[in-house]
């Protein structure tokens, strides 16, 4: 993968910047429990993907207005759980090292602007351009996020690197164009093990 010709690049939020893990599914837990689904069941689809998509698959017989009042409910139980949310390891270094190569950057994440900003905020990350799921038509695996975050840097999305750690996340940034960067032992156009990684690989790719 050629990483010089990188001209932004487009984070998921929770579990590539922040590691929000245990609370995402502290939530879906307590969730599951009062919409009497399977706690397990939840959690093996929920990563990544926008709440009202998992609840369609989890509830298909919930007509609009419920899904929307179950998604509502599940975004709820994670607003103030913040106690154990920080930054993954390697966020702050490679959110430096674009600082330092003036590459800029942005958040498109399946969580609304709340949610987002309180999670980002308790990893003490500032997101220049935000995209949350209220900003788009159709959530992920749909592209529509990440062309969005690329048109509103100014950037062609063919030049963007989209980071995620979730399936769903990596379909939409391939849909969308992107070049795409994958944590948790994914298949993307690059193989991450951490965000510091990146960092070093931008340093050296942009090095004289």
């Amino acid at each position: 993968m050629r990483l010089a010709g990188i001209g932004a690049v487009l984070f998921d939020m929770d579990g590539t910047l922040v590691d929000s893990d245990a609370a995402v599914e502290r939530a879906w837990e307590r969730w599951a429990g009062e919409y009497d689904v399977d706690p397990e069941a939840a959690l093996a689809i929920a990563h990544g993907s926008p709440a009202d998509r998992t609840i369609r698959r989890l509830l298909p017989a919930l007509d609009d207005s419920a899904v929307a009042t179950a998604a509502a409910r599940q975004l709820a139980l994670q607003y103030d759980d913040l106690s154990d949310v920080t930054a993954t390891p390697g966020a702050h270094e490679l959110l430096s090292t674009l600082a330092r190569l003036g590459l800029p950057w942005a958040v498109v994440t399946s969580a609304d602007a709340r949610l987002a900003e309180a999670r980002l905020g308790a990893a003490g990350i500032k997101a220049p351009v935000l995209v949350t799921v209220e900003d788009v038509r159709v959530g992920k695996p749909h592209p529509e996020g990440y062309l969005r975050a690329a048109a509103l840097l100014g950037v062609p999305v063919s030049r963007c690197l989209v980071v995620e750690d979730a399936e769903v996340g990596l379909r939409a940034g391939r849909a969308a164009g992107a070049m795409t960067a994958a944590l948790k032992g994914l298949d993307g156009d690059l193989r991450l093990d951490d965000l510091a990684q990146l960092a070093c690989q931008l340093e050296s790719t942009t090095a004289p």
